[in-house]
């Protein structure tokens, strides 16, 4: 089976207080991979480690400008909640912009969002992670909307109230509970319905050391 573009398998991150004890795991076990091209976005609490997981697939803590990142053409582009200071209005029109300019390049892109509907609108899949401390991937939902939807229709389609529920009902009802569970992210298509959505657990290598993270080469 030929790997990710991008493939996390068993990342853990621990932090030190003063005294230089480590204590529990900010997350634990977290595996995911992204495929060429693909827009992923993870969603979560605040303090289960997101930021931490961009910031260790990037290498450097540093937020990438939007303009900046595709002007340099990174082979994968990285974002921390973009839009979070833009007025309504500002933040729907470079949502657009974004959608459009990564459609057109096919850019591989992972970026953090608080905003399940800007999550539903840009994502090919959404990660979703457990409250923290030992923070997990616990389901990875596929966005199965066309990927030619805009702000002004996606409402219209069907899908888009069946995904969004279940990642509201994640976050408040579920994300708790699935920080005591184990093993692999749950697959999950909640857009298609009970009769077509498969359900699967995402495949674990446990031959790849823990908090191994590898980017392929273009």
């Amino acid at each position: 089976m030929p790997r990710p573009f991008l493939e996390v398998d068993a990342l853990s991150k621990r932090y030190a207080d003063e005294r230089g004890r480590f204590g529990e795991p900010v997350f634990d076990d977290v595996s995911f991979g992204i495929e060429r091209g693909e827009f992923v976005c993870i969603v979560g609490h605040s303090g289960c480690g997101k930021t931490t997981i961009l910031n260790v697939l990037s290498g450097m803590k540093q937020r990438v400008g939007i303009a900046r990142a595709f002007a340099i053409e990174p082979k994968m582009l990285l974002l921390d909640e973009p839009f979070g200071a833009l007025d309504a209005l500002t933040r729907g029109t470079i949502q657009d912009e974004l959608l459009a300019i990564v459609q057109a390049t096919h850019q591989t892109v992972f970026m953090i969002t608080h905003d399940v509907d800007e999550a539903i609108l840009l994502a090919d899949k959404v990660l979703l992670m457990s409250n923290g401390p030992r923070a997990r991937i616990a389901e990875i939902v596929v966005n199965t909307m066309p990927r030619s939807r805009t702000r002004n229709d996606i409402h219209h389609d069907p899908q888009y109230y069946r995904i969004r529920n279940h990642l509201v009902d994640f976050l408040v009802a579920r994300s708790k509970q699935a920080q005591a569970e184990s093993g692999p992210p749950l697959v999950l298509s909640p857009g298609l319905d009970a009769a077509e959505a498969p359900l699967a657990p995402m495949s674990a290598n446990p031959s790849i050391a823990a908090t191994a993270t590898t980017l392929q080469a273009a």
